[in-house]
């Protein structure tokens, strides 16, 4: 049983929370790999999808894997919403709970949005991305990812290279590979590293080669443009030439490396075609892990709403 309600960030969650959503995942990805991929697991349950930032993966991810538990789904988008008339959050959210929705699947620019919202609504609520804070379920399907393409992640070590500071999915995957034991490494231009990151526990370089010797598992980030509101380096064939990681790169290493990426790849900035399509790349498989650890978060939480109204 999860020790919460809630999915607001891996901050928020303990180790055994982890492994038990890992484990369990690997439970349904047999399911999604069966010629009937559906299971009645979430049948009285409804979900709804609060989209209030765009997103493709994230969305079509949770979508499905709420479809594969067999639950009812309401899709919210805020771009055609009375978001735009000046409606609240806590507004928009009541309004749409009071049609009996459940649980709660939210996208937010505003960090902390989540936590606020845990303290006035009842349901059920999964962080799918606040701000530039955390987004859980994807560093939930990352560690999954590593642990199935090398083991166990404990005394790993794992390289998070590119956009460190602007990117949610870098600082929940540090608390994630923390609390799994495996030793961090953030690499990127000083100027996209935050200050005092150490203080997470993490080792800080500026050096591609050094820290892709170092490395079992690269996770590389892409540039966010949409976030920078300054330059923060001279050009985007720059950051390539300097960060970017090519196949020469990779084979002048002389090692095999696990490639990883969240996505949406800038190919050519941060990662080249070569690289991000390579035999040593798990891209594709972390896609797919994405809905097997999303229909285990659901389900978990399903299953502790479930015991607090019977208890």
């Amino acid at each position: 049983m999860l020790s919460t309600k809630h999915l607001l960030g891996i901050k928020y969650i303990t180790r055994e929370d982890i492994e038990l959503i890992l484990d369990t995942a690997v439970q349904f990805k047999e399911v999604i790999n069966r010629p009937i991929k559906k299971v009645p697991s979430l049948r009285d349950i409804t979900v709804a999808n609060l989209f209030f930032e765009n997103s493709t993966r994230t969305r079509i991810s949770f979508e499905l894997a709420e479809k594969r538990l067999s639950a009812d789904t309401v899709n919210f988008s805020a771009s055609s919403s009375s978001v735009k008339k000046g409606e609240t959050l806590l507004d928009t959210v009541n309004n749409i709970l009071s049609m009996k929705v459940d649980m709660v699947v939210m996208r937010h620019p505003a960090p902390g949005a989540h936590v606020f919202l845990s303290r006035h609504i009842d349901a059920n609520i999964i962080n799918a991305g606040d701000g530039t804070h955390e987004h859980p379920t994807q560093a939930l399907l990352d560690a999954y990812s590593m642990r199935e393409a090398i083991g166990n992640l404990e005394g790993k070590n794992i390289a998070i290279f590119g956009d460190i500071l602007h990117s949610r999915v870098a600082l929940s995957n540090i608390f994630c590979l923390k609390k799994m034991g495996a030793n961090v490494r953030v690499c990127g231009p000083p100027t996209l590293i935050p200050r005092h990151i150490e203080s997470l526990g993490v080792q800080v370089s500026y050096d591609v080669k050094d820290t892709l010797q170092w490395c079992d598992v690269a996770n590389i980030l892409r540039i966010q443009l949409e976030r920078q509101d300054i330059k923060y380096f001279p050009s985007l064939r720059e950051y390539a030439q300097h960060f970017g990681i090519n196949r020469e790169l990779l084979d002048s290493v002389k090692k095999d490396i696990v490639i990883m990426h969240p996505g949406p790849i800038n190919r050519g900035v941060e990662i080249t075609s070569d690289v991000a399509d390579s035999k040593q790349s798990i891209i594709l498989q972390q896609v797919e892990n994405g809905v097997a650890v999303r229909m285990a978060v659901l389900y978990l939480l399903a299953q502790k709403r479930g015991n607090e109204l019977t208890s």
